[in-house]
């Protein structure tokens, strides 16, 4: 198997073991164009659950009220509005990942 396919492949299921920091590392190692093409792509694709972050902090510092009760709505929609992000891209990262060791 090539390297080039291997690295591609790895900076997608980083996301499952060093997160961000892989991608990043393996775009500034590489000459590869295709390589950090790759690295470009999932780096930016390892942030996209990071985008929620600041609603969560803001949804956990005001708590909002519904008819009188203490229920945080906004951070319970804003958490499930993670979860769900981060189980989408994690799919869409071992896609790519597979796809990128599969291509010619």
């Amino acid at each position: 198997m090539e390297t080039r396919k291997v690295l591609s492949a790895l900076s997608y299921f980083s996301i499952m073991f060093a997160g961000f920091i892989f991608p990043l590392i393996v775009f500034f190692a590489t000459g590869d164009p295709e390589v950090k093409r790759h690295a470009k792509s999932a780096f930016l694709s390892h942030l996209i659950p990071l985008v929620p972050v600041p609603f969560i902090i803001f949804a956990a510092v005001t708590q909002f009220t519904v008819n009188g009760q203490d229920i945080p709505v906004f951070f319970m929609a804003a958490v499930a509005i993670t979860i769900i992000l981060s189980l989408i891209v994690l799919i869409w990262n071992i896609i790519k990942g597979v796809k990128a060791l599969i291509e010619e």
